[in-house]
């Protein structure tokens, strides 16, 4: 009898010797990271740095192609895109002004064009005689008389410009009847403005004098 609750004795102490040899093991294992006041890092703190760097990245240059070269600010590709203007419009296109045609019979008979600027507009005209002609043939162009003239004209709001056409310097009753007068600032403006006169004269040997901002210096005289 005594035998077996002598066994029955060696066994619970042996048991008790082998929780208490777990639990020291337990306690001396890897430390807890919240004990040593290390917490792990979140999901959400990681993806933050990650976002973090690749701002950092973008901000000190560097490109998403690896080259490490950033492209060009808009407002550099152009003076257009900064809206720089300056020098624009300054000289007189045929385009910039309107132009009106009126019969003159004093005191020597003739065409007066007067020349003004569109609306919004302000230039110069740079070349002191316009280019004037009747038809598309050599013998429509007028020949310019060089009287008048002022260098340059500003043409802008109220302002205008003067020049006189004689259409018919020969006598007799050759020449061709025309419509239309065909005008522009220069010979080589792309854009010549074509301008219904008041009647339909009979041109032959045309003559136009200079741009002047004075009506009387602007009548047409073959000197």
């Amino acid at each position: 009898m005594r035998s077996r609750l002598a066994t029955r004795s060696a066994r619970l102490v042996l048991a008790a010797a082998v929780v208490t040899a777990l639990a020291a093991t337990t306690a001396c294992g890897p430390e807890d990271p919240s004990e040593t006041g290390a917490a792990a890092p979140s999901a959400s703190t990681s993806a933050s740095n990650s976002a973090s760097a690749s701002t950092e990245g973008t901000e000190s240059g560097g490109s998403s192609d690896g080259k490490g070269e950033a492209e060009a600010p808009a407002g550099d590709k152009g003076d257009s895109a900064s809206g720089d203007k300056s020098g624009y419009g300054q000289s007189c296109g045929t385009n910039d002004l309107d132009f009106t045609v009126t019969w003159e019979a004093q005191p020597i008979s003739h065409y007066l064009v007067t020349a003004k600027a569109k609306s919004g507009i302000t230039c110069y005209l740079d070349v002191n005689t316009p280019s004037v002609s009747f038809g598309s043939g050599a013998d429509g162009v007028a020949s310019p008389v060089g009287q008048g003239g002022e260098d340059p004209i500003k043409l802008s709001g109220t302002s205008v410009a003067y020049a006189g056409i004689n259409a018919k310097t020969t006598e007799g009753e050759g020449g061709k009847q025309f419509e239309h007068v065909i005008i522009a600032t220069s010979e080589d403006d792309p854009n010549p403005a074509e301008v219904e006169l008041p009647d339909a004269p009979t041109v032959d040997k045309p003559i136009v004098t200079n741009w002047s901002t004075k009506r009387d210096e602007v009548i047409p005289r073959i000197v």
